[in-house]
């Protein structure tokens, strides 16, 4: 009895400790210990190297080649800052500064710029961003950390990566298909292009920013698509949102090597658009029972007949239905698989890029210009693609391939009857 009352006494002594905010304490006091351990360490491995190069302390040296010069206050970066140190400083006997490998390789890289970025984007505003590190002893002094130096570095970090995104090299990708469309940011309207290889992937080729959707602009997004690699001169499909003049700019670059599509669901809310709101339901389920029949006949039948019916009441839905109904039957006709019909029926591939964008800036309060608008928006493309996957129904790209290749070999046959004619 004695023993099971001791051993009580000892838990219930145990449970009482356990109260006590001992795990929160030691938390601190390890991270304490291991950032001033850390700068310690800094601080004699420095030491240490300027002792190599000066000669041991007070001791005489003939030969000696270069002599110490104090300190200088200087600092390193540590958990998304700059903190702050006291740098030891060599100088050779003529009176050259010499600098200690190690701090040559500490300073040589300055991982701030991604840290802001990444904080960005995951949606630390600059001002919460000195509060989302972890804290450090107080007589550590540090900087970098002020709204304004988080938004200079995330500055530094969307250009970057918007040069990156400009300049990738298109040559190696073996691309069946281009889907490109416009989102409109503030005044602005960014085109945005990206590719499908031959084996599913999906690809952020380049963004092109302009106050409309004109000629100039898609046609500058292509031939910068061409110069760094994309071949004109091989069929690829080519999904656009159904704009005039992207769908201009396409054919003056492609000509009839594009096999051109328009996108059902831009389609559907043009429509939509010219229609009381009682009717757009009915509507926009005609048109999906008619896109969804997988025989292209009968699908521009069923459109043909919707349009009839809106003629006479809603003539405007009537002609935005009949406007390119051709070019929006251009994948059913290729006979693919349904699951790879429907991803490339649509430029919703693009418009999921655009709401990452959309996410990521939903503080900016006001868009200061096209250039910043281009900056955002590639860095929410680039994070994008972090998550990319395959296409659904990749296993039947080979069908598109090979429709892509028959229609280049009808074009090459067409062009040597052109020639023969053309000699006689």
């Amino acid at each position: 009895m004695r023993k099971i009352g001791k051993k009580r006494a000892k838990e219930q002594s145990i449970a009482g400790q356990q109260r006590f905010p001992f795990r929160g304490l030691a938390r601190e006091s390890l991270l304490d210990a291991v950032v001033l351990s850390g700068f310690g360490f800094v601080q004699d491995e420095l030491e240490a190297e300027r002792t190599a190069l000066c000669g041991e302390r007070y001791a005489h040296q003939a030969q000696r080649q270069a002599v110490r010069a104090g300190h200088v206050p200087s600092s390193l970066v540590l958990g998304g800052r700059r903190v702050e140190i006291e740098r030891p400083r060599a100088r050779s006997t003529d009176g050259h500064e010499l600098s200690l490998p190690s701090w040559r390789a500490w300073s040589a890289h300055d991982p701030l710029n991604e840290r802001a970025f990444e904080q960005m984007v995951v949606g630390v505003s600059t001002r919460r961003y000195a509060r989302s590190l972890e804290p450090l002893p107080q007589e550590i002094g540090v900087h970098g950390i002020s709204k304004s130096a988080v938004s200079e570095r995330f500055v530094v970090g969307t250009q970057r990566r918007l040069a990156e995104l400009m300049r990738r090299d298109l040559s190696g990708l073996k691309l069946v298909a281009l889907l490109i469309d416009g989102v409109h940011f503030a005044e602005h309207v960014v085109l945005a292009a990206v590719g499908i290889d031959s084996s599913g992937e999906k690809h952020p080729l380049g963004l092109r920013e302009g106050a409309t959707e004109n000629t100039a602009a898609c046609t500058a997004l292509l031939t910068d698509l061409i110069e760094r690699g994309l071949n004109p001169e091989r069929a690829i499909l080519v999904v656009i949102d159904g704009a005039k003049a992207l769908r201009k700019a396409v054919l003056e670059v492609f000509g009839t090597r594009a096999l051109l599509h328009r996108c059902h669901a831009h389609k559907k809310r043009n429509v939509a658009e010219a229609l009381p709101h009682r009717m757009r339901a009915p509507v926009h389920s005609a048109m999906n029972q008619a896109y969804a029949t997988g025989d292209p006949k009968r699908a521009r039948r069923l459109l043909e007949n919707l349009a009839r019916r809106l003629e006479s009441d809603h003539p405007g839905a009537a002609a935005s239905l009949r406007e390119g109904l051709d070019e929006t039957l251009t994948v059913m006709r290729l006979g693919l698989p349904e699951n790879l019909e429907r991803v490339l029926s649509s430029t919703n591939l693009i418009e999921n890029l655009f709401s990452r964008v959309r996410e990521i800036a939903r503080r900016v309060k006001r868009w200061q210009g096209g250039t910043m608008i281009l900056r955002w928006t590639a860095a929410g493309v680039l994070d994008a693609e972090r998550n990319f996957r395959k296409i659904a129904g990749y296993r039947a790209l080979p069908k598109l391939v090979a429709a892509l290749r028959a229609h280049d070999a009808a074009l090459d046959r067409q062009r040597r009857v052109d020639n023969r004619k053309q000699a006689a």
